[in-house]
C-alpha cells in the first residue's frame, strides 16, 4: 500500500478551515499544495505564505483552482464553501481520496463514495483576501469513516488523523463513524449561521440579546425534533451531547444561567455564513444548512428552518444589509406557537 502522506496533500479552500490545516501539516513537514479560486489570495499566499496570528507563518506552496488538476495520488481535503463543490467534484475521478471537511449536507457530495469526513467545532476566521487567519473559539476536529472502509482505508484515515493532531493546535479526534457528529454540528451551525449571519451580530449576541436567544433556542429544539424523528443517530460535540441540551433548553431556568456560562466561548465569533451576507456575493450555504433539515423533515412541521431560509434567502438575493430588524421581522411573521 503506498502511503497517501508521503504525497502532496491538496487543500482546496483556503478559508478558516483550509488555512489552519495547511499549517499545521505543513509545520510538521508534511508536503502541502494549497488551492484557491481568489487569485488575490493565492499571490499573497505565494508571496508572505499561511499565517495563524499569534503562532507564525509557514511558506506554503499555492496554486489557482484554474491552474490545479486532481493529483493521482495523495489526500484531498475539502474545504470549500458547499456551493462550490459542483466544480471542484466536476474535476475528481472516481477514486480520489477525499477527505471534506466542510459543514452542511451537500447532495451532489453526499452521492459520491469517498470513503472519510471530517468536522471541525474550532472557529478559525480568515481574511477574505489573504491567508491570514485567527483561531476565536477553541474546539476539536472530529475525523472517522462516512460508510465501511476497508482496513487499508482506515489506515490511511487514522494516519491522516494522526499528522493534523502533531501540530497541537487543536485535539483531533479519530472516530469510527463521522455521520452523528456531522449531525450534530448541522443542529447547532443551522441555529446559529443563519440568525448571526442575517442579523449581522457575531455568535454571542445569540445568547444576549433577548430576542435573538429566543430564536436560537427555538430553532435548536427544531433542529433537534427534526433530527430525532428522522431516526438520525447524533453524537457529543463540547460539553453536552444534543439529548442533554434539548434537556437543558427545556428548563427556562437551567437554560439562561447556562446562556451566560457559555456567551463568553461565543463573543468576538462569526459564523462562516456571515462573510458572504457582507460582500453581498448572492450565495449561502443555507440549502446545505436549513435546506437539508427541511428535506428531511418531510411532513414534520419545521417552521423556523421554512422562514429562516426564506429570509436568508431574500436578503442575499437583493443584496440587503444584515440587520437585528430582520429578527424581529422573523418573529413577527412566524406560525402562531412556533416561538415558545
Amino acid at each position: 500500500m503506498i502511503n497517501l502522506l508521503s504525497k502532496p496533500i491538496h487543500i482546496l479552500g483556503i478559508g478558516g478551515i483550509g488555512s489552519v490545516l495547511g499549517w499545521a501539516l505543513a509545520r510538521e513537514g508534511y508536503s502541502v499544495i494549497m488551492v484557491d479560486n481568489h487569485p488575490g489570495k493565492v499571490a499573497e499566499g505565494r508571496k508572505n505564505g499561511v499565517t495563524i496570528v499569534g503562532q507564525g507563518t509557514q511558506a506554503i506552496p499555492f496554486m489557482t483552482f484554474d491552474d490545479w488538476s486532481a493529483p493521482k495520488e495523495g489526500f484531498i481535503l475539502l474545504c470549500t464553501k458547499t456551493y462550490d463543490n459542483p466544480e471542484v467534484l466536476a474535476r475528481l475521478p472516481d477514486d480520489a481520496f477525499l477527505v471534506p471537511i466542510q459543514n452542511g449536507f451537500d447532495p451532489g457530495l453526499e452521492r459520491r463514495n469517498h470513503a472519510c469526513e471530517g468536522i471541525a467545532s474550532f472557529v478559525s476566521e480568515c481574511l477574505r483576501d489573504r491567508p491570514v487567519t485567527r483561531m476565536t473559539r477553541l474546539g476539536s476536529l472530529h475525523i472517522g469513516a462516512r460508510r465501511s472502509v476497508t482496513v487499508a482505508e482506515w489506515d490511511e484515515i487514522a494516519s491522516l488523523a494522526k499528522a493534523l493532531a502533531k501540530a497541537e493546535l487543536f485535539p483531533v479526534e479519530l472516530v469510527a463513524d463521522i455521520r452523528p457528529y456531522k449531525a450534530t454540528k448541522l443542529m447547532y451551525n443551522a441555529a446559529i449561521s443563519p440568525l448571526a449571519a442575517v442579523a449581522g451580530v457575531d455568535n454571542g449576541a445569540l445568547l444576549t440579546d433577548l430576542l435573538a436567544k429566543k430564536l436560537f433556542f427555538s430553532m435548536l429544539r427544531e433542529n433537534y425534533a427534526i433530527l430525532k424523528h428522522a431516526h438520525i443517530q447524533l453524537a457529543r460535540i463540547g460539553p453536552f451531547h444534543p439529548d442533554t441540551v434539548s434537556l437543558i433548553l427545556s428548563i427556562t431556568a437551567l437554560s439562561t444561567f447556562l446562556a451566560g456560562f457559555f456567551q463568553s466561548s461565543l463573543r468576538g465569533t462569526y459564523c462562516s455564513m456571515a462573510p458572504d451576507m457582507y460582500v453581498q456575493c448572492c450565495r449561502t450555504e443555507i440549502e446545505a444548512y436549513n435546506g437539508y433539515l427541511i428535506r428531511l423533515a418531510g411532513d414534520f412541521p419545521c417552521p423556523l428552518n421554512r422562514a429562516v431560509l426564506a429570509l436568508v434567502e431574500k436578503v442575499s438575493r437583493e443584496g440587503l444589509k444584515p440587520q437585528r430588524q430582520y429578527l424581529q421581522y422573523l418573529a413577527d411573521n412566524l406560525p402562531e406557537g412556533a416561538l415558545s
